[in-house]
């Protein structure tokens, strides 16, 4: 995010980005059937939301001061390694087209400088707190702010200098960070590469995966868990349909995600979403009694307090009956919402 920034040459002040996700959820909350100030179904406002009628909306954000505890848990603040302060002015303004266009550049995911997807980014309706400038009281600026959890990976273990952050971005292209992912690749393949989607042997001695991911995670893109997880149904069952090898994966690995919540937590945008209470109780259901979790229990943990059930992939959530029955559908026009092709390198991404 912070390379769209410099790349389109545009700091927005923190409170105009947090006016086009408040626009977002607005749109997107209803779209899975019911009203609750939380998005189920992304992948629908993907399709459906127009990132440009946010163009000129007001918004006004107090003055604040903000500690965050480090690592942006909670998707609350900046992502730093230790905890930090900071201030922030009082903002006035209206939605720039130059704020649409950095929001929709973030969203699209990292692209090289020949059009070849790279990587994803977080789910429509996230935060975008990595893209939080900082604010020069000399100049009278919004500045660029570089997250120092990236920017500590790449100045100590791909750049192997001591030290906590990047200073600057200057000359970093696109094509640099694409370049980064390849080169870590490479030098940590053997140490942190946990993504090998052959899991034969784990499968045969009778392991079991039960996953769940947070919709808005504006850490680690929700897509990620949804493209191992195919990863792992296209590399053990190739030669099986698509109906057939998810019906063999649910034997043994499901995946669930999790509306409106950010990483590792709910979400204080979207406090009406839940977090699954009963996983392990549900997981030890699974693998000692063999009854599968058709959905995952979750609760909200604040505002309405509802009790959901979250539909397993890539079956997809829809409420009816006033929101207060769920069905879990198949929706294939939804389903390639989450497909991606990482054709910016000659080996698989998994």
């Amino acid at each position: 995010t912070n390379v769209v920034e410099q790349t389109l040459d545009y700091y927005p002040p923190p409170c105009e980005l947090q006016k086009i996700v408040n626009e977002t959820i607005a749109f997107c909350d209803p779209l899975d059937g019911k009203t609750d100030g939380v998005i189920a179904r992304s992948d629908l406002c993907h399709i459906y939301f127009d990132l440009n009628s946010t163009i000129g909306k007001p918004y006004h954000c107090a003055a604040t001061q903000a500690t965050s505890l480090g690592f942006g848990f909670g998707s609350k603040h900046k992502r730093h390694v230790g905890g930090s302060t900071s201030s922030e002015p009082e903002q006035n303004g209206t939605v720039s087209a130059q704020g649409v266009e950095l929001v929709r550049t973030i969203l699209n995911g990292l692209h090289d400088s020949e059009g070849r997807r790279a990587y994803i980014n977080y789910q429509i309706g996230a935060s975008f707190e990595d893209a939080s400038t900082t604010y020069n009281t000399n100049t009278s600026a919004w500045e660029l702010d570089i997250a120092s959890t990236g920017g500590e990976w790449i100045a100590r273990f791909i750049n192997l200098v001591e030290a906590s952050n990047l200073d600057i971005l200057t000359n970093v292209t696109y094509d640099t960070v694409k370049e980064w992912m390849i080169r870590g690749w490479y030098m940590y393949e053997d140490v942190l590469q946990t993504t090998n989607p052959d899991l034969s042997a784990y499968h045969s001695g009778g392991g079991k995966i039960l996953t769940f991911h947070g919709e808005q995670d504006d850490s680690i893109p929700t897509g990620s868990s949804v493209h191992f997880y195919e990863s792992v149904r296209n590399t053990m069952y190739p030669s099986q349909s698509y109906n057939h090898s998810i019906a063999t994966m649910n034997d043994w690995y499901r995946l669930y995600i999790v509306p409106g919540a950010a990483h590792c937590s709910t979400n204080t945008l979207q406090s009406n979403g839940p977090w699954p209470q009963t996983s392990m109780a549900q997981m030890i259901e699974w693998v000692e009694n063999g009854n599968a979790p058709k959905t995952l229990n979750a609760t909200a943990i604040s505002g309405n307090m509802a009790n959901w059930q979250l539909c397993s992939w890539p079956l997809r959530p829809m409420y009816k009956n006033n929101g207060t029955e769920v069905v879990c559908e198949y929706d294939q026009v939804s389903i390639n919402t989450w497909m991606y092709d990482f054709d910016a390198y000659k080996l698989p991404l998994y």
